[in-house]
């Protein structure tokens, strides 16, 4: 069963300004990490999520409330012992000179080491199982200079769980990483969740991923209000879609994709089945346009058919026909329509004029 290890109680983050009122960024957060559970930290830019990682990794204490890490409140822990129940992989890169992935893993270790910095052979054990524990086995020879992002991340990581914290603690672990690591990462996160039992919390941008991959969303929204809950139950809630509804991209709750809010050219019938009907629904939403799928009441219409296993695309309009065979194809002539409409309107209001 999971157990709670991290609570806030009625927190509020922000920042205390000498002589003048605390900058309060969120309040009254009432918050818990569970052993076994990613939990991802989501929203807009600006509403708070690096001050929220900061204190709940005791980087800054709360100007309200309490953070309790294992029961204890985090403020009064020292820095050894609260090494060894928390984590952080934080985004910036650390330069560390010629160190071996094997050296920066070690550095895990510290919290356990006596003042010579000598490690026993507990400390070696755990080192090895950490570096084993996310694939990084090849690389320990290596230069962390020299690593690849996804590799370098990795062993940031396996230096994380060398400390064998509670609370794991990640800002934006997929920053640097192209599509297929950063879905080869977050597995990675499930998985040790999973296995070593512990709570993973990591802050991300990639909102498609976090609803695919987190047990546990915190959805922070413009003026600091925090949703919690499971993915699909903050979509059903509306909360995941009106939280992004301001920057400018809509969240779509039937089919769980996001697309982007610029609805300008008018409507446009669409009709046909298979994958090439999908495909064209998003070139045209991403050209302005509002599809209207199984009816005709819009002035352009779009039916995709197949022949000799090829799509192709018969576009109506008012005034003319037009057959395509590729994508790039029906949105070039969807755009000289609406440039030449667009150019007719304006001479119209000249000549008007």
């Amino acid at each position: 069963m999971n157990k709670t290890v991290l609570t806030t109680e009625a927190v509020d983050i922000g920042y205390a300004v000498p002589r003048r009122a605390d900058r309060v960024v969120a309040q009254g957060l009432e918050l818990a990490l569970r052993t076994g559970e990613v939990t991802c930290l989501l929203g807009p830019n600006g509403v708070g999520k690096s001050t929220l990682i900061r204190t709940l990794a005791g980087m800054q204490p709360p100007l309200r409330g309490r953070v309790e890490l294992g029961g204890i409140d985090i403020t009064s822990l020292p820095l050894r012992d609260l090494a060894q129940r928390l984590s952080v992989v934080l985004t910036e890169r650390v330069h560390v000179g010629n160190l071996s992935a094997y050296a920066l893993v070690v550095l895990g270790r510290h919290p356990y080491t006596d003042w010579s910095g000598r490690l026993t052979e507990h400390d070696e054990e755990v080192v090895r199982w950490a570096i084993e524990a996310v694939g990084a086995t090849p690389l320990v020879q290596r230069q962390v200079d020299e690593l690849s992002d996804g590799e370098r991340q990795r062993v940031m990581i396996a230096r994380a769980l060398a400390q064998e914290p509670l609370v794991m603690i990640l800002d934006e672990p997929t920053a640097f990483l192209d599509l297929p690591r950063r879905v080869e990462m977050m597995r990675l996160l499930r998985q040790l969740a999973r296995s070593t039992d512990r709570a993973v919390l990591l802050s991300t941008h990639d909102l498609d991923l976090a609803l695919r991959s987190a047990d546990v969303l915190w959805l922070m929204a413009p003026g600091g209000t925090m949703h919690v809950g499971a993915p699909e139950d903050l979509v059903l809630s509306g909360a995941f879609e009106a939280a992004f509804h301001s920057e400018g991209i809509e969240f779509d709750r039937h089919s769980g994709t996001f697309r982007i809010n610029a609805h300008t050219n008018g409507s446009i019938s669409l009709s046909g089945d298979g994958l090439a009907v999908a495909w064209t629904a998003r070139a045209l939403e991403r050209e302005g346009f509002q599809v209207n799928q199984h009816t005709n009441q819009s002035s352009f219409h779009i039916t995709v058919s197949e022949a000799n296993s090829q799509p192709h695309w018969s576009i109506s309009t008012p005034d003319q026909q037009r057959t395509c065979h590729s994508l790039y194809d029906v949105v070039g002539f969807l755009r000289q329509i609406i440039h030449s409409t667009n150019t007719k309107s304006i001479h119209e209001e000249i000549h008007h004029d």
